[in-house]
Formats: structure tokens, sequence, C-alpha cells
């Protein structure tokens, strides 16, 4: 039996944005597609502004407006920005799923990783032990969250993607990446980080994610 695609309940202007690749190259102005999707001005510019707020359209003064590629990190990081307002206990909760898709998604992530990701992997450890040896040392808090993230960008999950860079968003909003523990804490950050990217520079996968899993633990165990 063929089913009828089904019909997603979104506005007229993200309808518009998701059927018309052209957007990307820019849009009409607003009074000609307030005219073609048959709602007020206004209306639509409430719903640009939602589109906007969503990283789903870019709007400059001399360029217009235009679609940009999907991405799932503004909409997850207004949410969570809201969540933090709430309660800052919403982070922990977050820094579990966080813990729980890295740990889910190791193999397949490090599997896809080029010989250059590997460079570049050894490089962010290079860089973050002269930060640590520095006098005074300095929080490698860069180099943690491209350490990261450049674990799992090779996924072509948007979703994946979205959510771990809003961690690090909220990682920042919090605070952590400028105390972050002190120094012995630190250490034994960055002694997991490179034994981590040497499990996967070897092709010891399995090796890497447990050592992955007991760095994550130890965000609950920093320093107040």
């Amino acid at each position: 039996m063929i089913r009828e695609r089904p019909t997603v309940d979104i506005s007229e202007f993200l309808r518009y944005l998701a059927s018309h690749p052209e957007a990307e190259s820019g849009l009409t102005s607003l009074t000609e597609l307030s005219h073609e999707l048959g709602i007020s001005l206004a209306a639509l510019r409430e719903q640009l502004e939602v589109a906007r707020a969503l990283g789903l359209v870019e709007v400059r003064p001399r360029t217009g407006t235009r679609r940009r590629p999907f991405t799932f990190t503004p909409a997850v990081w207004q949410s969570l920005r809201y969540a933090l307002a709430l309660d800052y206990e919403h982070f922990h909760k977050f820094a579990e799923l966080r813990s729980h898709i890295e740990t889910a998604y190791w193999n397949e992530a490090v599997c896809e990783l080029t010989d250059d990701d590997k460079t570049e992997l050894k490089s962010l450890i290079k860089s973050a032990q002269g930060k640590l040896a520095a006098s005074p040392p300095k929080v490698p808090h860069e180099e943690h969250r491209k350490l990261h993230l450049l674990i799992y960008s090779r996924l072509n999950n948007p979703f994946v993607t979205g959510l771990l860079e809003a961690y690090w968003d909220a990682y920042e909003a919090v605070g952590l990446n400028i105390y972050a523990g002190g120094m012995d804490y630190l250490n034994e950050v960055w002694g997991f980080h490179a034994q981590m990217v040497e499990c996967i520079c070897n092709g010891k996968f399995d090796a890497g994610r447990e050592i992955l899993v007991k760095h994550v633990d130890l965000l609950s165990q920093r320093p107040a």
C-alpha cells in the first residue's frame, strides 16, 4: 500500500524555505514574498524572525536575506539557554546526555577520521600541553572544545553535531571555560585526551572508548 507523504505543520515561510533551494542565493523582497505566500507583511516578519533565531536564514543589510545550510545548534542553544536560566542543574542533565552521545557514537566517529584530522588532534594535544606548562599556566579551553568536536565531525549527522556544539556553548555560559578545577585536574583531563588521541591514531578504537568513559566521568568530580 502506498501512503501519502504527511505534511509537516510549519509556518508558511519555513515551508517556503524548505521547498526552495534557490533561496540559498537570496530571497525576493518581503513585500513580494508576503504576496506569494498569502500572508501579511507583519506575519511574514514574525516568521522570518523565528527562522533567524533558529539559524535557518541570514539577514544582512546589503546582501538581503538568504537561506543558510541546516544546522541544529541554534535551535538547541535557544532552548538550552532558557533551561539554564530556569535552573543551573539543567546543565548537568545536558552534560549527561552529551556523555552518552559521545560514548554511543565513538566507534562510528573515529573510523571516519582522516589522516589530516589525526594530525590536527595531535596538534591540539601539543598546544594544550604547552598552555598547561606555561608560566603562568593557561586553561586550554579552545583546544578542549575543538578536540571533542573534531572527533565527531565526520559523522555527517547535524543532530549529533548540534547537540554537541550546544553543550560547549553551555559549558562556556556557565563559566567552566574560565575555571576548570585546578592544575591537578587539568593535567589529569589532558592525560586522558592524549591517551584517546594515541588510541585513535593507532586504530585501538575500543581502548580509546574506554578512556573516553573515564574522561567524561571527571566532570562530576571536578573540584568546586
